[in-house]
């Protein structure tokens, strides 16, 4: 069986900022299981956010991110290669999902998103990767 995650650890998800209701829906899912959301507008924020603090994993909008959204995914993996990201995007097609795959991201989501789908997803990394159920149902 997986261990439930310990009470006295800090769970931390760092994600891409929106202008939509992107932040709010995420928090229904990270809330509920006391995980601390934290958002990054800029490559440099996510650098600076995971350079200050333990982040579980990044979220991170392919389509928001300026100049990319796979230009932050790079620059996160020069410092931190094993930080596991998810992607958002609004094209799932052949090379977006190859050059995921060349930036080991955890896995890709579709836009719009389904919150069902994302927290499977994080259900699986957080098995895989810490061995907790914390994202299941």
């Amino acid at each position: 069986m997986v261990a439930q995650w310990s009470q006295f650890d800090e769970v931390n998800v760092l994600a891409s900022s929106a202008n939509w209701a992107w932040p709010e829906a995420v928090r229904n899912i990270f809330k509920p299981r006391g995980v601390n959301l934290l958002m990054a507008e800029k490559t440099s924020d996510f650098v600076s956010i995971i350079a200050s603090m333990r982040i579980h994993t990044a979220i991170v909008d392919v389509d928001a991110e300026r100049p990319s959204g796979l230009a932050t995914v790079k620059v996160i993996r020069l410092g931190y290669p094993r930080m596991p990201c998810i992607l958002l995007t609004s094209r799932t097609d052949e090379d977006i999902l190859g050059r995921a795959l060349q930036l080991e991201a955890f896995g890709v989501v579709g836009k719009p998103v389904n919150m069902d789908i994302l927290r499977e997803l994080l259900n699986r990394l957080f098995v895989k990767k810490y061995n907790s159920n914390l994202f299941a149902r």
